[in-house]
This record gives C-alpha cells, structure tokens and sequence, in this order.
C-alpha cells in the first residue's frame, strides 16, 4: 500500500449528520466449553473514538467481535447498539478474508458494493491497498497478504458508521500496516467508531480493552 487516501466527503457527511453513534455493554459475559471467557463487561463506546482489544490466543477476542456484530447469540448481560438499523451502519471484516476465490478483485469488490447499495470506486480501493495491476487476477491465484488487502479494500469503499474488525493486520506488510493505521485514524477523526483485535496499536488516543484469564480489563 503506498499513499495517504482521503475519506469520500459522502462518508464523513453520513458520520458526522448521527452523533448518536455508540455501543454500550452491560455485564456482558460468554462461556465457551464449559469456560468462561469473559465476565462482568461494561463500557461505552462512542462515535469517533478506537477500540483496540487484546488477549492472548483462545481469550475471547473473535467471540467478542462476534458478539458485536450479532453472529454469536450466546452470551449474558445486553449489547445495546446506539443506532436505529446498526446492522445497515456497521462493516464487519472476520478473521478470515471472506473472499469469493471464483471471482476476482475487481469483481471482489463490485459484488460487495452491490451487495451493500454502495456507489464507491472499485479500482481507486484496489489501487488504495496496492493491487493496482491485480483487478484481473483470480483470487484463488493471490497470497493470503493479497487476499487480506482485497477484504481491506472494502474499507475505502463502504461509508459506515461503525467498523468491527478481527486481526486486520494479519498478512499485510510494512507499507500496508501504515496505510491502514491512517485510513482507520481518518475513519475516527470523520465520527466512525473503530473496534478491532490486534496487538498492534494504531496510535495515541485509543481506547484498550484486555481479555485474560476470563476477566475483561480497559486499559488507560
């Protein structure tokens, strides 16, 4: 990835028009096998602000996020999303790439915009992420860095409110790892609110969240 890209002047209207924009937790708390992963979590996290959450490997990171995002149902206390359709204002990036291998970037790319009545410019994310030259490659044929940047590239793409993202800095370079700390910065500076898993920190300012030994800390 190469550049500083500038968020669409679309997305930090759609941000800064709903200051209402933040999630609250209530005691939250999930088991998984007999094992809890967490308890007793609550916070407030509002428009503009990242969230960083770190743990160790099995501390309940990916669940959390599931949790967030609605694709895990199991767990006590409330999730109380501060928006009237989150799930239409909300961009979700798993663990894993989520790429449709028969397709290629470019295709990648306008099936997701179509998919989520999105207007953006394919070849501009692509270029963003620094595919430039791939757009016509099968995505079976990529690396899992490339895959990886296929699904960051959504992030230039799609004007959301929130983004909840699970290890985004898994397999991507140097050079990539900058890029995304500074479209995430810009992202927070427009009013999204940014959560993601990483024991990467994007910069001053974030707010950190630990899972360990199934207790849920936020770190000054």
């Amino acid at each position: 990835m190469n550049g500083h890209a500038i968020l669409p002047r679309e997305f930090r209207e759609l941000i800064l028009s709903d200051s209402s924009t933040r999630l609250e937790l209530v005691r939250l708390g999930c088991e998984r096998d007999d094992r809890m992963l967490f308890s007793g979590l609550s916070l407030t996290a509002r428009a503009g602000e990242i969230w960083q959450i770190t743990g160790a490997n099995g501390a309940g990171k990916t669940t959390l996020l599931r949790i967030l995002v609605g694709l895990h149902g199991f767990f006590e206390g409330e999730r109380r999303w501060r928006q009237p359709q989150w799930q239409q204002d909300l961009l979700y990036l798993g663990h894993q790439p989520g790429v449709r291998e028969e397709l290629n970037p470019l295709e990648n790319l306008r099936y997701a915009c179509a998919l989520n009545h999105q207007a953006g410019d394919p070849m501009a994310a692509l270029a963003a992420v620094g595919l430039r030259g791939f757009e016509d490659v099968p995505a079976a044929h990529l690396s899992a860095g490339q895959k990886r940047r296929v699904a960051l590239a959504r992030l230039w793409l799609e004007r959301k409110a929130v983004w909840v993202l699970d290890e985004p800095y898994t397999a991507i370079d140097q050079d990539g790892v900058a890029q995304l700390d500074a479209q995430m910065q810009q992202a927070a500076e427009a009013g999204s609110l940014v959560i993601y898993t990483s024991h990467h920190r994007v910069g001053d300012g974030v707010q950190r969240l630990h899972l360990e030994n199934g207790r849920a800390e936020v770190l000054s």
